[in-house]
């Protein structure tokens, strides 16, 4: 596991936690966020239970210029069920980082998406369908211990 480190705060008041070369997650209020496709009910209460008993383990990963969530819906939801104010965030350059590919879940009822597309349905307030987009990372994860009383 990464050793996170403490790095201060941005001018926008985001705490910075270094985790690794070229790697940093920001605690970031969760309004900030914004969705692009819904969660699938029945796994909240899963997600609710996981985080009371583990507290933030794996940063939601969040394209750093638009807010939009790229992986972490279902945290981001559980979040808000728990009442966080903050979440821990992995800001990610989605345009232009050639490391995230997307694409889309089998049976979907898509044949392709774009990263245009997923930032487009994130800014217009509207969500695909429930596992529409696959992301894939080809960098590694940072996994993180962050209690659950730091981010309320």
């Amino acid at each position: 596991m990464p050793r996170v480190e403490p790095r201060g705060q941005t001018a926008a008041g985001d705490h910075v936690l270094e985790v690794g070369p070229g790697l940093h997650v920001v605690l970031r209020d969760l309004d900030m966020l914004l969705g692009h496709e819904e969660v699938i009910e029945d796994r909240l209460g899963t997600r609710v239970e996981k985080l009371r008993w583990r507290g933030f383990y794996k940063p939601i990963i969040v394209d750093d210029a638009t807010g939009t969530i790229l992986d972490g819906h279902h945290k981001t939801a559980a979040s808000r069920q728990l009442g966080l104010s903050r979440v821990a965030v992995l800001p990610v350059d989605y345009l232009d980082d050639q490391r995230i590919a997307v694409d889309v879940w089998p049976g979907c009822g898509r044949d392709r998406i774009t990263k245009e597309e997923v930032i487009a349905m994130a800014a217009s307030g509207g969500l695909f369908p429930p596992k529409t987009s696959r992301h894939v990372f080809t960098f590694e994860l940072p996994k993180l211990s962050i209690p659950l009383d730091d981010l309320a």
